[in-house]
């Protein structure tokens, strides 16, 4: 049962929290560009998310390296409580990120690639392939925010050709472009609130793909994110997450409560 779940997560917080700190420098976890080592999971109602991320020393004194990886929708039949029909009982998308902030700029290149298993109107499966830039701006009393923009490519398997054929095995279907933001309102040290809009275009490839990648007849979709975190210590928070588009309403979209503990 989802309250089960979710006391669970409360429990495991909890416990972790009162850990004791080692020596590492412990990073501001509300900060989009900070980079960490942490766990992190979260119930959701497609079923379970697993996240582990590592930071390593990229051999330069001024830039800060994290790879991070995501495997989403794990049991989302058992687990989830969505209807049987939007869900199924083996994982629905991974996801991996290299992160490399250049800390005398306040600047970052991200490498971000999502595998989604679960079929649309183009191919069997799907995967986006991006590179992005983002940018601290100087934050504006509560406010900050992190502008972001990139490229990147799709790959599908068994995609489906502008002749009505398949393609066998993958292929790269086309080319996208990215903007949007990540934004922060601080609302006391331990509460804060983001909001996070992105805009994605097709820009390149099969007239199926420029065409229906992001729907029927839909060449373009702006995503929104909403979350909102409470810090129950430097090194542990508790997130609610929130993702809808112009496709699927906020009722109906992704909601997931997770946790986050920094190593």
């Amino acid at each position: 049962m989802p309250f089960l779940r979710i006391s669970f997560l409360f429990s495991l917080a909890f416990q972790l929290s009162n850990l004791s700190a080692n020596e590492k420098e412990v990073q501001d976890m509300s900060d989009p560009l900070a980079v960490y080592t942490q766990i992190g999971a979260g119930s959701t109602n497609k079923g379970i998310n697993l996240k582990v991320g590592q930071a390593y020393d990229t051999g330069i004194t001024t830039t800060a390296g994290m790879n991070v990886i995501e495997v989403k929708g794990i049991y989302g039949d058992a687990l989830g409580w969505e209807s049987d029909n939007k869900t199924t009982d083996s994982i629905d998308s991974f996801r991996f990120r290299n992160f490399s902030v250049d800390l005398t700029s306040m600047s970052a290149k991200q490498l971000d690639a999502s595998y989604n298993l679960n079929a649309n109107l183009v191919a069997d499966e799907s995967m986006d392939v991006s590179y992005s830039y983002i940018k601290a701006l100087k934050p504006v009393g509560k406010f900050s925010f992190y502008p972001l923009a990139g490229v990147g490519a799709s790959i599908g398997e068994n995609a489906l050709e502008d002749d009505g054929s398949r393609d066998s095995g993958y292929s790269i279907m086309g080319a996208y472009g990215l903007v949007g933001m990540y934004a922060k309102v601080t609302i006391t040290d331990k509460i804060w609130l983001n909001y996070n809009p992105f805009w994605l275009t097709t820009i390149g490839g099969s007239d199926n793909y420029k065409d229906h990648y992001y729907g029927l007849n839909q060449s373009h979709i702006l995503t929104h994110e909403f979350a909102a975190s409470y810090q129950i210590n430097p090194r542990m928070n508790l997130r609610y997450f929130a993702n809808w588009n112009r496709n699927v309403d906020f009722m109906d979209g992704d909601h997931r409560l997770e946790f986050n503990y920094q190593l």
